[in-house]
């Protein structure tokens, strides 16, 4: 056709070198085209970010002078010859104790530096006090450092052939004389040590140790290790871990937010009992627990929910573990440690509860306070 294409009467006839620009056209139509259907697609949303539980404001009755480089973790207190009452804190980045006023929050003393000789520490974490005794946990020297009181000096340590990266303590009498002292090892795997190990392994996630004390004479052994293995009950992620001498039971945290973070119970037979608090009861990581005894068979433990700007204290039945209430400060924020001395002080008739706050100071919960305020049993408060 010499490149002369039919054509209607009338109508302008179409060459083949007309159709250069049509082609162009086209062409151009179809990459605009492409490019709309090859634009990338937008990310995906963020997660809506877990609803903060509600929770009743409790005023602090004091907080204490900030000091940030400390990094305090772990309260304990103890009461000395004259009544005063101490509260004694973990510093892990300055490696030594800092010891406070219970009834004021004046910074009293610091004690210890870096190292690992005696009277020492290194990353020191968990605290305990029972009797004339503190018993602090050494993440890095991988220990147990048994210091008597008041002068806080170094009478022993134990452990550091048989723990790898402790946190947390709890120390229960069994006979006169004899402690069974219960330890967190929260070892991990990874070249950030940020792996969970395998299943097997998580049966030495809590190991207890015999404790022998005879005046200034400590002597430890290890009595036993234990931890869930199956998948749904194990413990992931350790540190704070508290009891219950008068049912035998204990309450550890499992930090781990990969899935719900929640507070387990154990028997001191190192038995996964089946119960833990209710998924979804923590909005952040688990962290200190504490028991408040109110009775022979009344009370409730206090668990951290590490959240920021507040923290949140949620307060379970001592039985059931049913949540009965959530308490905040005004300021306490970021918690991780947590201290109850249901003792009577000068400033604090009913007990007190002594919360780290941020890392870098103390706080005072007057525990009247909590049980008016969440209409807790009246023998809270007799």
């Amino acid at each position: 056709m010499d490149g002369l294409l039919r054509c209607r009467p009338g109508c302008r006839p179409y060459t083949a070198a007309m159709r250069f620009p049509a082609l162009v056209l086209a062409a151009l139509l179809a990459a605009l085209t492409g490019c709309a259907t090859t634009r990338p697609t937008p990310p995906p949303a963020e997660p809506a970010a877990k609803a903060r539980p509600s929770a009743t404001v409790v005023p602090e009755r004091f907080v204490s002078v900030e000091s940030p480089d400390d990094e305090l973790d772990s309260p304990a207190a103890w009461t000395t010859e004259d009544g005063h009452t101490w509260v004694i804190v973990t510093a892990k980045s300055t490696h030594r104790l800092v010891v406070y006023d219970g009834d004021s929050g004046e910074r009293l003393r610091e004690v210890g530096s870096r190292g690992s000789a005696p009277g020492q520490f290194n990353r020191p974490n968990g605290i305990a006090v029972h009797g004339d005794l503190a018993f602090v946990v050494e993440r890095d020297n991988h220990r147990v450092q048994a210091l008597s009181l008041p002068d806080l000096k170094s009478v022993a340590t134990f452990g550091d052939t048989d723990l790898r990266s402790p946190y947390g303590i709890w120390v229960d009498e069994t006979e006169p004389g004899d402690l069974d002292v219960y330890v967190t090892d929260n070892f991990m795997d990874g070249a950030k040590f940020d792996v969970v190990p395998p299943l097997p392994q998580l049966a030495q996630r809590v190991k207890r140790f015999r404790v022998n004390v005879d005046g200034d004479d400590v002597h430890a052994r290890l009595a036993g290790t234990f931890g869930d293995t199956t998948e749904a009950a194990s413990l992931h992620i350790v540190e704070s871990i508290a009891g219950d001498a008068a049912s035998d039971r204990l309450l550890i945290a499992d930090e781990d937010t990969n899935r719900p973070s929640t507070l387990r119970e154990y028997g001191f037979d190192g038995r996964y009992t089946g119960r833990s608090t209710a998924p979804g009861a923590f909005s952040a990581q688990a962290e200190g627990v504490v028991l408040w005894s109110c009775d022979t068979d009344v009370g409730y433990w206090i668990g951290v929910d590490q959240l920021a700007p507040r923290t949140v204290f949620h307060v379970f039945d001592r039985t059931t573990l049913a949540r009965v209430g959530s308490f905040e400060g005004a300021a306490t924020s970021h918690t991780d440690g947590i201290a109850l001395h249901a003792a009577a002080t000068p400033s604090f008739p009913y007990g007190v509860m002594y919360a780290v706050h941020d890392d870098r100071a103390i706080t005072a919960f007057d525990l009247r306070d909590v049980a008016t305020a969440l209409h807790l049993s009246e023998r809270c408060t007799q």
